[in-house]
């Protein structure tokens, strides 16, 4: 089986697949008579589907550890997806580039581990599993347009599973 190891969460890295999302990445302003400052924009939203609605719902993740094996992908056509972590020390993503005739690239799979203070945006269309968490069970919000159709969540099954492992 193939390993790919996971590399730590950055801005950069992850650019071609989404946002992190976290405060200090972009510049703030004071706000609420400066008990706080605020980042605007922090990720950059999309829906194509006039008919979907923003589901705002909590996922409650069961810690897995690494060793871990992807046995699928799945992908948002035509939505983004955030999640943001409420209760979760460290947490893994793994994502892929879409090949011409869009299916994911597994070549190209790549995993990142992510810490408290990061949360991640998909960009539309982009192939990922789902959220693992890692040093315990972990809580989010996440945010995305669906409308109930099949179009709201595309799963490609792997023919042979990748194993995703601890960073070097």
């Amino acid at each position: 089986m193939r390993i790919v190891r996971a590399i730590p969460l950055t801005a950069e890295a992850f650019t071609p697949y989404g946002d992190v999302v976290s405060a200090g990445l972009g510049e703030g302003r004071a706000a609420n008579q400066g008990t706080a400052v605020r980042f605007d924009f922090a990720a950059a939203l999309e829906n194509l589907r006039p008919g979907a609605r923003g589901n705002l719902a909590v996922f409650r993740s069961v810690q897995k550890t690494l060793p871990f094996e992807v046995k699928l992908l799945e992908k948002h056509p035509f939505s983004t997806q955030a999640f943001l972590p409420m209760k979760c020390s460290s947490y893994l993503i793994c994502v892929a580039p879409a090949l011409t005739d869009g299916t994911p690239d597994l070549s190209g799979l790549l995993a990142f581990q992510c810490l408290p203070g990061q949360g991640i945006n998909y960009k539309r269309d982009t192939w990922h599993h789902p959220i693992i968490a890692l040093d315990e069970p972990g809580e989010f919000a996440m945010l995305a347009w669906e409308d109930g159709s099949p179009d709201d969540c595309v799963e490609h099954w792997l023919a042979e599973p990748i194993g995703i492992g601890l960073p070097d």
